[in-house]
């Protein structure tokens, strides 16, 4: 049984992949990543989905930015208790679908049902979408409106075939993926970012002081002068070299976090998310401490 059970989600992970949606390990029987660093992990290549696949039932991630997809996830209440704010409260809306289906008949548009489309183990709904070109739509929760989240940029979905509580997630349309309808890319859109401010860096202004502050404004410009898909990725090498100079005793943890945060949020980075990055930074940075040569 647990050999089928392998084959069954290999056959699945093989097949997203096939589609160009870059896939992970879940652990079995759960949502949650069966291994670290899961967005630079997810793959498409078919010899180390089948080394992976053959090893464990996994259940099946797939990365939503790197697949280039939005998925809007279409949820059901949890509880009794848990019915719409007085914005969506009407006659017969009772789920994310009855939410998006008044949300398409404010606006005049037509349900964007027209694509692949996954039920979830809880009887939700997975929209899959095509991300649009060169923009970088990330995750919202209830943005849309109540009981509908979405997953883009940063953010993961589980797989059909994969497994919750005996439940199956089922692709219920295998259908093309349609792009992301204009109106909607249009409401998920960040608001525009504040004009950017230079970030303040305070440190004394002798011989010492002017290198590090030269090194710390390089490292700031690394992450406010970085490209759309490179923010995280420029904001992680920066804490890495800062992290060097606060393991050496040359600078405060506490002020390059926040130096570094302030910059992320000027390029729209979220601040769990940056705060994470930061902290991996710098503990990668203290195995290699550096001081300023006198």
């Amino acid at each position: 049984m647990t050999h089928d059970r392998n084959t069954q989600l290999l056959r699945a992970a093989l097949a997203a992949a096939e589609r160009g949606w870059h896939v992970f390990p879940l652990i079995p029987n759960e949502k949650r990543p069966a291994v670290r660093d899961w967005q630079t992990r997810a793959t498409t290549d078919r010899e180390r989905i089948v080394r992976c696949w053959t090893h464990a039932p996994y259940n099946i991630g797939i990365a939503t930015g790197p697949s280039h997809l939005v998925v809007i996830d279409l949820d059901t209440p949890k509880n009794t208790d848990d019915v719409p704010p007085a914005d969506w409260a009407a006659p017969g809306v009772t789920t994310g679908e009855d939410v998006l289906a008044v949300l398409c008949e404010r606006r005049r548009n037509s349900y964007p049902g027209d694509t692949h489309t996954v039920h979830t183990c809880r009887r939700g709904t997975h929209l899959y979408f095509a991300a649009p070109e060169g923009e970088e739509l990330r995750n919202t929760a209830a943005k849309l409106g109540w009981k509908i989240d979405t997953r883009a940029h940063g953010g993961y979905v589980v797989a059909a075939d994969s497994t919750i509580g005996g439940s199956r997630y089922a692709t219920v349309q295998n259908a093309p993926v349609a792009p992301l309808p204009g109106w909607l890319a249009e409401l998920l859109r960040p608001a525009p970012l504040p004009p950017q401010k230079p970030v303040t860096v305070a440190l004394t202004t002798d011989r010492r002081g002017r290198w590090l502050k030269k090194a710390v404004d390089g490292e700031l410009a690394r992450v406010t002068g970085s490209g759309p898909h490179e923010h995280n990725n420029a904001l992680y090498i920066a804490s890495v070299a800062l992290g060097q100079l606060v393991k050496g005793g040359e600078l405060s943890e506490t002020d390059v976090t926040q130096w570094l945060l302030a910059a992320a949020i000027q390029v729209g980075q979220g601040e769990r998310e940056a705060l994470r990055t930061i902290a991996s930074g710098l503990k990668a940075g203290a195995a290699r401490p550096r001081t300023v040569a006198a």
